[in-house]
């Protein structure tokens, strides 16, 4: 079976490590892959040592209410949508595995009037807007397309109370390399090291794209106040901003340390190759997002041996159960959060307790070998073979007018 890997950002985000994954262990024997994939990003040199790759325009498409705005992301997407035909045409695939909802979006458009199959895997949660309902729709007309959501939170969600769409979404957690996540004691020495870091020192770390939705400025807020109780603490913020006014925020995350007078106990490490290595530098790892669809780095994290501290949010309790493999606390809860710390801080054997399980927990229920055996019975399922081979008339014919 070929398929074709579509990426609609040349970004090597959680989703994009993900892809990589993949298309490391995909069965050859089984499966052809080919990857397309925007140019202005680190993923299509990464995804050329993997398999071959074809380059496309980046989809600027982003939730807005602005209408001059909505007409420019429909501009890109029209572009990107007669780019990625041209590379279906060429390529013939036999499945196109989009990797985000606007590439299931750009991938089944592209294909109208063919018989192309196409996976969504949906990685984000739809936000309340007008077009959230119409994505939902457009994903359900087409009766070519069946959806992977990689937690149950995200199946809820994009099924929201569209229930037709509840046969076309199935849920399979993500996996991790488990040899690229292991216990490291030298990993860690080197890192304290590197950012001046005594091995007594209580250091808590965040990482992930610097982005509201991340939570790095309530936890700037609420580690300020943890300092207070544990004044010897470091906050490793690990990350760079990616995508829209997300540049402002990382300036207001700095500026706001330093009007709470700890700058000097922050860290702004910006993007990092070896975040597996700085992990196991961490006492901590805090994820503080609003909104997590999975928690990737979570997973990554347990791997590694560290112990976690997580708002309960999206697909995070769907990971983590609290007191057991890691520590839960209210969403959006800066006092919670600030008390958690200081908590946890204080209480190595717990958190080597929450180490200890969670890393457990891991290597049973998300190694990159389950995920492989799962993606791959997917793809070779009857719930994939029998989507519709024909031509799905209704679209073809409004093309023709469009």
């Amino acid at each position: 079976m070929k398929i074709l890997f579509y990426n609609h950002t040349g970004q090597a985000s959680g989703a994009e490590r993900l892809l990589l994954m993949i298309l490391a262990r995909l069965d050859r024997e089984r499966f052809d892959p080919v990857v397309v994939c925007p140019e202005d990003g680190p993923l299509m040199k990464l995804a050329s040592e993997l398999a071959p790759v074809a380059a496309v325009e980046s989809l600027k498409a982003r939730f807005t209410w602005r209408a001059d705005h909505l007409i420019g992301y429909l501009r890109s997407f029209l572009l990107v949508i007669h780019k990625v035909r041209q590379k279906v045409l060429n390529t013939k695939p036999d499945l196109i595995h989009a990797n985000s909802i606007r590439a299931g979006l750009v991938a089944t458009a592209a294909t109208l009037g063919l018989k192309t199959r196409v996976v969504w895997h949906l990685h984000d949660l739809l936000p309340r807007h007008p077009l959230s309902s119409i994505i939902r729709a457009f994903a359900f007309l087409s009766s070519r397309t069946q959806m992977i959501a990689v937690s149950q939170a995200v199946a809820d969600n994009f099924i929201g109370s569209f229930f037709p769409l509840k046969k076309r979404v199935k849920v399979i957690l993500n996996g991790i390399d488990l040899e690229k996540f292991q216990p490291n004691q030298t990993d860690r020495q080197e890192i304290r090291k590197e950012f001046q870091l005594d091995e007594a020192e209580a250091v808590i770390g965040i990482v992930g794209q610097l982005t509201p939705r991340k939570g790095q400025l309530e936890l700037v807020r609420a580690f300020a106040k943890a300092l207070f109780e544990i004044p010897q603490a470091t906050l490793l913020i690990v990350g760079a901003p990616l995508f829209n006014r997300d540049e402002e925020y990382a300036a207001l995350l700095k500026q706001t340390a330093q009007k709470l007078g700890i700058g000097e106990r922050l860290r702004f490490t910006g993007p990092r190759s070896d975040v597996a290595a700085v992990m196991h530098a961490l006492d901590l790892l805090v994820i503080n997002s609003s909104a997590e669809p999975f928690g990737l780095v979570a997973v990554e994290a347990m791997a590694c041996g560290t112990p976690i501290l997580a708002a309960a949010s999206g697909g995070i309790p769907e990971i983590i159960e609290h007191g057991k493999t890691g520590w839960l606390v209210p969403p959006c809860d800066e006092h919670t959060l600030a008390a958690a710390i200081v908590s946890l801080s204080r209480q190595p054997a717990l958190r080597w307790h929450l180490a200890e399980q969670g890393g457990n927990h891991v290597r049973l229920r998300f190694s990159a070998d389950r995920y492989l055996e799962e993606l791959q019975a997917f793809y070779s399922s009857d719930e994939v073979r029998s989507c519709s081979d024909r031509v799905d008339i209704r679209h073809a014919e409004a093309a023709k007018f469009a």
